[in-house]
């Protein structure tokens, strides 16, 4: 790669597990073609910023670190400065326009296009822009962080198109990979040592309908768990309007599939969930939690949960409280509305303000803090299976690990258990976290 040949790289990742593992094959490539990984900025001679689009604060921390590199990249003109994902595929040459010292905008479905990028600007410095469709669906080399979780993209993009949200614009449509494809990575992963896999995909449920090979992610998920050395299954997303209760059998009948069911409900008001063309009900949403909790009696159920979307009213939110009241999640990932420009619910009137908003969000932080810590507590005394994650992030001196129901768990042992299943007694309840000795 001429001038930059053998250098070193930063990548600075932003969003959610897709971009995580995008990252993850941005560095297989520069792995693969001589480069070295390091930490500090100034160590870098390629710096690309992975990033989301999918908030507005997101946006800004991204734009904002990348003008913090304008004074680095006047003091080492040679250096290169890049953005790759969602803020890429969203913004194209706009992200040119407004940070001048960046070198190249990578779009999501473009990543293969890394190396000759960087050929091209050993040669000359100008701004490249490469987005839209590509070919992302064709094997990338990988370099996994280190852990215990492996990512496995199992399809691209989305088609639900809800209102508030821009991954479709910049994801592209659904685009699902061949069976054969995931399996082959599967097995890959669990070769290099990882005991669990995370299968990734914006609406996990409708795998398969584009391909011409007779296949559904149950029965995807069925071949995976043939996978020999494999120990846990993980995926992500659901959505309640395509999730099944074939699919909810698919997990209790599974061995190495995990009893946490992720399902998004994002309002508990029939006429917002609308307004978002989500597609289901609260009717219908509660009976799948109904079937999750009849068929798999001991599985956790987690949720997304957006407040302030455009029109929603007082009774709108009460409505979403008393939804969480009565399905008791596990736990809630909550969000303020954060209007995306080029989706419908930017322009819908009713915008809520910014207090209303904060102030909904606290409320609903506060209940499903009280339910969390319930749930949690319901499991004093019990012994669980963990997989051991490593050394904590607050105590060195404590291991943490997951429950197949994905609750955290924090307890003192040896260090070299990282990676296998042990087993743990819960002594202590916490609103997010348990404490357990070991067995």
């Amino acid at each position: 790669m001429s001038c930059v040949e053998q250098g070193k790289y930063l990548i600075k990742v932003f969003g959610c597990q897709m971009s995580f593992h995008d990252a993850e094959m941005l560095s297989g490539l520069l792995d693969e073609a001589g480069y070295q990984e390091v930490s500090d900025p100034s160590d870098a001679d390629v710096i690309i910023f992975q990033t989301c689009c999918v908030r507005e604060g997101a946006e800004r921390r991204i734009y904002g670190q990348i003008d913090e590199l304008r004074a680095l990249k006047r003091s080492r003109p040679n250096l290169i400065i890049g953005m790759s994902g969602c803020l890429a595929e969203k913004d194209k040459e706009a992200a040119l326009e407004r940070c001048p010292h960046l070198d190249f905008v990578l779009g999501t479905q473009r990543l293969g296009d890394l190396p000759e990028i960087l050929m091209a600007l050993a040669e000359e410095r100008q701004g490249i822009v490469s987005v839209g469709e590509g070919t992302n669906l064709s094997p990338l080399p990988i370099s996994r962080s280190k852990g215990v979780r492996a990512y496995v993209n199992i399809a691209y993009g989305c088609n639900n198109f809800c209102s508030y949200c821009i991954v479709p614009y910049v994801r592209g449509r659904e685009r699902s990979r061949m069976p054969g494809d995931v399996l082959a990575e599967v097995r890959a992963a669990v070769a290099e040592g990882f005991p669990e896999v995370m299968l990734l995909g914006q609406n996990v449920n409708t795998y398969g309908r584009d391909l011409d090979e007779r296949v559904d992610f149950v029965a995807l998920l069925q071949a995976v768990d043939k996978v020999e050395g494999l120990q846990r299954i993980r995926y992500m997303t659901s959505h309640p309007r395509d999730f099944t209760e074939k699919m909810i059998w698919a997990v209790k009948e599974t061995d190495k599939v995990c009893e946490h069911f992720h399902l998004p409900i994002q309002a508990g008001s029939d006429r917002v969930l609308e307004w978002m063309n989500r597609g289901y009900t609260t009717q219908h949403y509660l009976s799948l939690v109904d079937k999750v909790r009849s068929i798999v009696p001991n599985a956790s159920i987690t949720t997304d949960i957006i407040v302030g979307f455009p029109g929603e009213e007082e009774p709108d939110f009460q409505s979403t409280l008393d939804l969480v009241q009565t399905v008791q999640f596990d736990a809630a990932y909550t969000f303020v509305y954060s209007p995306r420009e080029g989706t419908a619910a930017a322009i819908m009137p009713g915008q809520v303000t910014t207090e209303e908003k904060k102030e909904r969000l606290s409320r609903l932080n506060a209940l499903q803090a009280g339910i969390s810590r319930r749930r949690n507590e319901a499991l004093l005394g019990e012994t669980v299976e963990v997989l051991v994650e490593g050394e904590s992030k607050n105590n060195a001196q404590v291991l943490t690990g997951r429950t197949r129901t994905n609750k955290l768990v924090h307890f003192v042992g040896p260090k070299g258990l990282t990676g296998r299943l042990v087993k743990v007694n819960v002594v202590r309840a916490h609103t997010w976290t348990l404490d357990g000795v070991l067995i």
